[in-house]
């Protein structure tokens, strides 16, 4: 089915400054940096996460570990999503028990990749806490999850796609809102 861009929604640096707002929240609303770790779930949310933590970086000084998480094998769609389902590596250089865990994601919808992702997360081991950061909620929850960090929220329709671009993943930087077109 063909798409249509509707609306540019963000731009590389609106992306920037929410990156930097949401770096500052976090550290804010954990009450610093220590036991807090990184984690961005493969493709989007590993810039995220990097970027976040470079940020954080320049508000107190202090490296905050980043892990790299592959949630293929966890996803409860893997059938439908391809016939051969290609795995990469998770990079976690830390051990997760005690830790408090900030999972990072580009865009959070019906919360199937996040529940995937915390099953992953405790084949791990035992967080003490596991919040979640995404760039933009778009609503259409299936499961009871929720972030408590949001770069913005936009309520979308079933057959609008919130696209997010990022420079290490897509060579260009923005947000978009975009529609599918039924065929004729």
């Amino acid at each position: 089915m063909p798409i249509v861009e509707k609306a540019q929604l963000m731009s590389a640096p609106e992306i920037d400054r929410t990156l930097h707002r949401l770096a500052h929240e976090i550290v804010e609303k954990t009450g610093g940096t220590k036991h807090l770790a990184l984690i961005g779930i493969r493709r989007r949310g590993v810039p995220i996460a990097q970027r976040i933590a470079q940020a954080m970086r320049g508000i107190d000084g202090v490296e905050v570990p980043v892990g790299i998480l592959d949630i293929t094998l966890y996803r409860d769609d893997l059938s439908k999503v391809a016939p051969q389902a290609v795995l990469q590596s998770s990079d976690i250089p830390f051990g997760v028990d005690d830790m408090d865990l900030v999972l990072m994601d580009d865009v959070l919808y019906t919360g199937r990749t996040i529940r995937a992702a915390m099953n992953g997360l405790f084949d791990l081991g035992r967080p003490r806490r596991i919040r979640l950061c995404v760039l933009i909620d778009r609503g259409h929850r299936e499961m009871p999850i929720e972030a408590q960090f949001i770069g913005r929220t936009v309520q979308t329709s079933d057959t609008e796609i919130i696209e997010v671009r990022l420079h290490e993943v897509d060579s260009e930087e923005r947000v978009m809102l975009v529609d599918r077109v039924a065929g004729k």
